[in-house]
């Protein structure tokens, strides 16, 4: 393989720009960078969540996401590139695998639990806040189609996977009780 990034240190962002793969310079705040940024900030999420205890299926499903996440990151930076549906479909079919044995839920659960679930509810958060940078940026700009759907079903696979890995953990979840604050007061 050869040698992708050469020089770490390049100084051509000392400017507040930066360079997209196709070679346009763009602002740092620009809403595409705001993407990338924040697809980039859920993949490192998603590191720390594999630095917790989990069992080996949702250790192999979570570093496939974060291949798709680098795909997905690199579809952004160069405008014209395509997100693969099969990613898309790949999520659908792990939510269905992963939810069917889950008990139903009546109420709202707060996040949270074990550490790994804990970790897995704040990636699901940035999920949603990539999806709505994603959203932002495709009211004025081309994205890869998927990439929002992506998005949207990786944030409900995270909230499926959370519960499992309470679950797995022996940890019960905590239910969202309507007006308990102000019930104390």
């Amino acid at each position: 393989m050869a040698n992708r990034l050469s020089k770490i240190v390049t100084r051509t962002g000392d400017d507040g720009s930066t360079g997209l793969a196709d070679g346009t310079r763009v602002k740092k705040y620009c809403p595409r960078i705001h993407a990338i940024g924040s697809v980039d900030e859920l993949n490192s999420h998603i590191g720390l969540l594999l630095a917790e205890s989990a069992p080996d299926d949702l250790r192999n499903l979570l570093l496939h996401i974060q291949h798709d996440l680098f795909d997905l990151g690199g579809a952004l930076a160069y405008p014209a590139a395509q997100f693969s549906e099969s990613k898309l479909q790949s999520l659908d079919a792990a939510i269905t695998l992963y939810n069917s044995d889950l008990p139903p839920l009546k109420e709202f659960i707060l996040p949270g639990g074990s550490r790994a679930a804990a970790q897995c509810h704040i990636s699901r958060t940035v999920a949603r806040r990539a999806e709505r940078d994603l959203a932002a940026l495709a009211l004025h700009d081309a994205v890869p189609l998927h990439a929002l759907p992506y998005l949207n079903r990786l944030s409900d696979l995270l909230f499926v996977l959370s519960r499992v890995l309470n679950r797995t953990m022996g940890q019960s979840e905590t239910y969202w009780q309507k007006n308990l604050a102000g019930s104390t007061a």
